[in-house]
């Protein structure tokens, strides 16, 4: 999984790509995610159009962030989540726990 990190209206925005099976990736996400923290910023949406897989772990990453960012007053919303992703996240009942949005300006004027 590689990931892109832009700031859009004081909404941090991480793009992924690729299959989010964990290992040093999810790593890097997560150190990603402590320094924007670091730096007062607290709201954070995952773009997951580009993920082609998901498993167990990484359920792990988006599980592991919104426990950090929520820890420290914040939100982490999901954005575009495709159907075998958004399928694994109902069957584990975490579509009941993560915000999701199908439509990027959508989802960054929600945290207003």
């Amino acid at each position: 999984m590689k990931f892109a990190v832009q700031e859009q209206s004081g909404v941090v925005l991480l793009r992924l790509e690729g299959p989010m099976i964990g290992g040093p990736d999810a790593t890097l996400m997560s150190e990603k995610i402590h320094e924007c923290i670091e730096a007062g910023k607290v709201r954070f949406l995952v773009d997951m159009s580009k993920v082609d897989w998901m498993n167990s772990s990484g359920l792990g990453i988006l599980i592991g962030g919104l426990s950090t960012v929520r820890s420290r007053g914040g939100q982490l919303k999901l954005l575009h989540v495709g159907k075998k992703a958004r399928s694994l996240l109902e069957i584990t009942k975490l579509d009941r726990i993560f915000e999701m949005h199908d439509q990027e300006e959508a989802a960054i004027a929600s945290f207003t």
